[in-house]
């Protein structure tokens, strides 16, 4: 009796067993996709690139550009097994058609989105190899919830074969070009950008105006009007009271508007001089800050995986343009920054409240691509969306909170007065340029159906 209770047991547990096995290796089990289908997985794989982008003192144009492609592949992906969204092939003009998956093919689109975007994000970032790592470790927690290795497969295959297309699209904007293009030309032209300090660093970037769009039509779509002739002997001219207006608020910050700047600083590389001591100090840029808040309102809103991709894309989108839009005008005026002009004529030794960041004044980037993601994320997210923004905490700033992603927008378009390194018309006009690239965004991409 005991003999046959024994063998009962045994069959029982090779049964058990086999079918263990079975649920691994054919996909019955479907608990990995607690993994796949958590946008929080998706929002926190963002963040890892962002803290890739941060660590290699990337300018933040150049941010923008490792983010969109990185979240156009995500996208791609992601569209591919989800009919209410729509591809960007033929609404970008340049996008190539993508590669669509085999019918027979378990695929987990979810994760072919996440790879795709951690493999465009590590191609495109230094040192090499520093997604993968976030890679393996996706991969350790999908095999210990027994992802079936088919379906691992499967998804890696498609995502590989998306981001072979992505990769060879984004060579083709014109990046490698501007490289090795003339550095820009430094005079003591009266009102014409000079280096700045304390590290009196080379202009950044000034041919980005020839990076290849991908929504806006050209980089000059959006100019602005010209700035006010700088005028320091009329103290009535319009240039003479905005440079004093920087003077007279930079001597009298309040504890708020310290705050304000300080929490619209995201200056990616800030340079601290004590006696014969230097060292540097290193935040998110602008555009990394923005992925931050699209973390935040796609968590608020309950967004599901999808729209939370697709958020980050169409966001992203703008950012890319918003630089592109921006350094046209900064590189057209070349304008003087308000530290330049008013240790000169004004005061030797009046200093910024934040550091003058290694670019022209006219017009503001913070204020333009700021707009442009409010105008873009207020489509998506709706208006009045309040939000509490906790992107500063890592680096010791307390929290802000708001009523919508427009006044988000207007407040840090307002921090760079504040904090001494731009005039108002740089932020007025810079804001009113975004907001119309933006709502020119939201316009032309057909992303989600209903």
């Amino acid at each position: 009796m005991m003999t046959r209770f024994i063998q009962v047991m045994v069959f029982a547990l090779l049964i058990t067993s086999c079918n263990n096995n079975k649920n691994k290796n054919t996909g019955d089990n479907q608990a990995y996709r607690k993994i796949t289908e958590n946008p929080i997985v998706f929002c926190n794989t963002v963040k890892s690139l962002n803290d890739v982008v941060l660590q290699g003192n990337f300018p933040p144009m150049i941010g923008s550009r490792n983010y969109a492609y990185a979240l156009i592949a995500a996208y791609e992906c992601m569209v591919a097994g989800d009919s209410n969204y729509t591809t960007l092939s033929g609404q970008i003009k340049h996008l190539p058609a993508m590669p669509q998956p085999g019918k027979d093919k378990k695929i987990d689109f979810n994760l072919a989105s996440l790879y795709a975007f951690i493999k465009v994000g590590n191609e495109v970032t230094f040192p090499e190899g520093n997604m993968l790592k976030v890679y393996d470790k996706l991969k350790d927690s999908l095999v210990k919830a027994g992802i079936p290795d088919e379906v691992l497969n499967a998804s890696i295959d498609y995502a590989t074969e998306v981001v072979k297309t992505i990769m060879a699209w984004s060579k083709k904007d014109n990046y490698a070009q501007t490289r090795t293009a003339e550095k820009y030309n430094v005079t003591t032209e009266e009102g014409r950008w000079t280096p700045t300090p304390p590290l009196y660093a080379q202009a950044t970037e000034p041919h980005w105006r020839e990076i290849r769009t991908l929504v806006i039509d050209s980089a000059a779509q959006f100019m602005p009007p010209r700035p006010p002739v700088v005028d320091i002997k009329n103290k009535n001219s319009a240039f003479y009271k905005a440079m004093m207006e920087v003077v007279t608020i930079g001597r009298q910050l309040t504890p708020e508007q310290k705050h304000i700047a300080d929490f619209f600083d995201d200056n990616p590389f800030n340079m601290h001089v004590e006696g014969h001591v230097m060292y540097a100090t290193k935040k998110f840029s602008p555009p990394g800050h923005w992925l931050n808040i699209i973390g935040i309102a796609a968590e608020k809103s309950k967004a599901d995986f999808h729209k939370t991709v697709y958020a980050y894309c169409k966001t992203a989108i703008a950012l890319f343009d918003g630089f592109i839009s921006c350094w046209d005008e900064k590189y057209r005026s070349n304008y003087v920054r308000p530290e330049t002009i008013i240790n000169k004529h004004v005061d030797a030794n009046w200093r910024p409240h934040i550091q003058t960041p290694p670019f022209p004044s006219y017009t503001s980037g913070h204020s333009t691509i700021t707009s442009a993601a409010a105008e873009v994320m207020t489509d998506i997210f709706g208006d009045n969306f309040s939000y509490t923004d906790t992107s500063e905490a890592e680096f010791g700033i307390p929290h802000r909170s708001f009523t919508s992603f427009r006044h988000a927008a207007q407040e840090a378009s307002i921090s760079r007065v504040y904090g001494g390194i731009h005039y108002r018309f740089d932020c007025d006009e810079g804001a009113n340029a975004g907001a119309k690239l933006g709502a020119l965004i939201v316009s032309r991409l057909k992303m989600k159906k209903n």
